[in-house]
């Protein structure tokens, strides 16, 4: 009977053994959770505010140009002032980001954002409304960099594609919420609206740790150890990770700092191609041509305009919602490729459905393939190349030339948005199916791009990422 009866106690002992360990993970893990999915929520604030920047002239429009009495030219250089903003905070981002650290970086586009939003506000001429408009595109060049880096950079490797997707995700949200609620607000009220994410982001910031590897490259080692502990949980075991990720620093460490001209080392040279190359992929293939015209792409192909614009939204976000949960599980490159191919065919049948309409071919068939083209262009868009691209951008460039290589990727992502919605209505002026063509053609090339030059980074480590493009 003893004997049993230590058996027993043994067998006890060894499943709370067994057991222990298991309940101390799950706990570790929810405390991971928590922190890294509350400091993800503080920055995609950012993104939402970024969103709700794009997303407001669009209903504002005929409002404001009745109430300040702008000329069309006026309103234009309102409009379009916003992407010169933004290629100024995409090309300051990277220093910013590195000398005040991301969260400084953050706190310095929301306060621009507000100021915009305010001087659009108070406005009773062009000048301001053109300054608030700057002020706005400055914040969102900012965010564009800052927000999916100062994710990645702090996310656990297995999360870090579906965190870092939330920033497309809410960029979409942003557009999508302004553009309904402009329907009903006064567009000095909707501008107030947009200085709500601001605050959130720049209250939120005082509650989430600094980027680790930030701190780590600057050689703050205890604030680097007490983000990374923060982040992991105050029980987790972060001594690998933190050595990984030392490491890494104290070999980039041995580098001369990188400038612009930099980049174009050889050593260098892949990862900013690869970064540069997808934001070209991404922009030059028509989004922002087709998502600043829709309407009126939609009234060309005899579509209704405002039905086709509402499908398109709803559509988009569901979408990117989707593209944010399957990241992780489906890989970067997969998804690109896919989105690509699904570019290239939304492309041919809205280049389909013009050409009937030029050549009087079969009408009744025009409207419907346009409908279908644009939505398989969206559709795929979200599906991969809208957020996939800002995920790779944040994760492929080494700490060291992260803040140059970053900004002169933004940079081209804001000059191609300025270019496409620039030239959009003098190339369909052109050739209404030629300009489709067009991007079919860009589209294809980008597929062969990705096919030959990106690497797939699901499930590895950042500085693991490095080793494979250096290799």
């Amino acid at each position: 009977m003893a004997i049993e009866k230590d058996m027993e106690q043994t067998g006890n002992t060894i499943q709370d053994d067994m057991v222990a360990p298991l309940i101390a993970q799950d706990a570790k893990g929810k405390e991971n959770h928590f922190m890294v999915y509350l400091s993800t929520f503080v920055a995609v604030c950012g993104s939402y505010a970024l969103g709700s920047c794009g997303g407001y002239s669009s209903p504002t429009q005929s409002a404001i140009r009745e109430d300040l009495n702008l000329s069309l030219a006026e309103y234009s250089l309102f409009g379009s002032i916003l992407t010169f903003g933004a290629m100024i905070g995409a090309i300051a981002s990277g220093p910013l980001a590195d000398f005040f650290g991301r969260k400084g970086a953050l706190r310095i586009a929301s306060a621009f954002c507000a100021a915009g939003w305010l001087a659009i506000h108070f406005a009773q001429g062009p000048l301001p409304l053109d300054i608030g408009r700057l002020a706005n595109g400055f914040g969102m060049g900012v965010f564009s960099y800052v927000v999916p880096v100062f994710i990645a950079e702090m996310a656990p490797k297995d999360s870090r594609g579906v965190l870092t997707a939330a920033h497309q995700l809410m960029i979409c949200t942003g557009v999508s919420v302004a553009f309904i609620i402009g329907t009903v607000l006064t567009w000095r009220t909707l501008a107030l609206t947009g200085l709500i994410p601001c605050a959130v982001l720049f209250v939120g910031l005082f509650f989430i740790p600094e980027s680790p590897r930030w701190l780590a490259k600057i050689g703050k080692q205890k604030e680097f150890e007490a983000s990374l502990r923060k982040l992991r949980g105050k029980d987790a075991d972060v001594s690998a990770e933190a050595d990984e990720i030392q490491d890494y620093i104290e070999t980039l460490q041995k580098l001369p700092k990188a400038k612009l001209f930099d980049l174009f080392q050889r050593r260098y040279l892949r990862s900013v191609t690869i970064g540069v190359g997808l934001m070209v992929c991404q922009q030059f293939g028509g989004i922002n041509g087709i998502s600043f015209y829709t309407s009126s792409i939609f009234e060309s192909a005899g579509f209704p305009a405002d039905i086709g614009t509402i499908i398109y939204a709803i559509l988009q976000v569901i979408i990117t919602v989707l593209n944010a949960l399957y990241v992780d599980k489906a890989g970067r490159k997969p998804l690109i490729l896919v989105s690509g191919a699904g570019l290239v065919i939304g492309c041919l049948l809205t280049a389909i459905s013009f050409y009937l309409k030029t050549y009087e071919i079969g009408l009744d068939a025009a409207p419907a393939l346009a409908l279908t083209g644009i939505l398989v262009f969206v559709g795929s868009f979200s599906a991969g190349m809208g957020a996939v691209p800002w995920i790779m951008m944040s994760e492929i460039f080494p700490i060291n030339i992260k803040g140059a290589a970053g900004s002169l990727a933004a940079l081209t992502n804001w000059f191609g948005a300025w270019a496409l919605s620039f030239t959009f209505n003098f190339l369909f002026s052109w050739s209404s199916y030629g300009i489709f063509l067009l991007y079919a053609a860009v589209n294809l090339a980008g597929i062969l791009f990705i096919i030959v030059m990106v690497p797939e980074t699901k499930g590895r480590s950042l500085e693991q990422i490095q080793a494979a493009i250096n290799a």
